[in-house]
């Protein structure tokens, strides 16, 4: 499905009922948005983890314009503050109020910058692997320390000067390093529609992967944010994370770091990551309704 939002056409999907018969009456869901990494990826990356959350939650999906199927647009608008306008623009044309976001890697940068743009829209946000500023050492270092030398190497390369020929080899080496246990070929990679040229108008130090820093207004945020991240996190290395909890308000962010852990933290540790995110949604709807 799509909808046109800030001139673009944007691919979303819907998984679960956002209102269920709940004895005599029907009971409406809270609206989860799925705000998926990349860039230049599709938001198949969150499924099935996250379709998990359909008996509490209606879960929306969608494609950053730039990214999957939606619209391919301009480079110009290639860039957080329309990403993050974007998702503020998806909710209006959806007619969704008060929705808990979820941003996963590259789609917690959109988050950020959608919730400081837009600092009293969000019920809840959930910051899953991501950073408020991206410091491309302790990403190198980190790769390093879980794959050695060469892996450091490949990954430096590319994120350096991003390349066609660089992302593959980045992919094929770097990435399976982004799970803790299972390090091989992912399931998740064939399977997401990529439009690398996004990724190399965004990615690097030289580009606004360098650049963006939301560290000073992330106090414009007053809605309950859980940041989570794996301890062995090579991408978004867990210090990321450390950096936007000390920025956030402290009685209004729940921190939680999973050992044994990569990148992908519900892919990591199912259990435990969507028993959190269960407990957070629903102590977001008790909040809300005054609870």
């Amino acid at each position: 499905m799509f909808v046109t939002v800030n001139g673009a056409k944007l691919y979303f999907d819907v998984d679960g009922e956002g209102l269920t018969p709940d004895g005599k009456v029907m009971r409406e869901k809270p609206t989860v948005i799925m705000v998926h990494g990349g860039p230049g990826g599709d938001h198949s990356i969150a499924k099935p983890y996250f379709s998990q959350l359909t008996d509490i939650a209606q879960v929306i999906y969608y494609d950053h314009r730039g990214n999957g199927r939606s619209d391919l647009g301009q480079k110009e608008d290639w860039n957080l503050s329309q990403w993050g306008d974007d998702l503020k623009g998806l909710c209006d044309g959806l007619g969704i109020s008060k929705p808990i976001v979820i941003g996963t890697s590259f789609g917690g940068f959109t988050t950020l910058s959608y919730a400081t743009r837009h600092p009293n829209h969000a019920a809840a946000l959930v910051l899953i692997s991501t950073a408020a500023k991206f410091d491309f050492s302790a990403m190198y270092q980190a790769f390093e320390r879980r794959g050695g030398k060469e892996v450091r190497d490949i990954a430096e390369a590319y994120w350096t000067r991003p390349t066609d020929e660089g992302r593959e080899l980045y992919k094929k080496r770097c990435v399976p390093f982004y799970s803790y246990e299972n390090v091989g070929s992912p399931d998740w990679l064939p399977r997401v529609l990529w439009r690398n040229e996004t990724a190399l108008w965004f990615n690097g130090p030289n580009n606004e992967h360098g650049q963006f820093d939301y560290r000073d207004d992330l106090s414009k945020i007053e809605c309950p944010t859980l940041v989570m991240v794996g301890e062995e996190d090579p991408i978004t290395p867990s210090e990321f994370s450390d950096t936007i909890v000390e920025n956030l308000h402290p009685d209004r962010a729940i921190y939680v770091k999973f050992k044994n852990c990569g990148h992908g933290v519900v892919g990591d540790r199912p259990s435990e990551a969507l028993k959190t995110l269960r407990d957070f949604i629903e102590s977001v709807v008790v909040e809300t309704k005054g609870g």
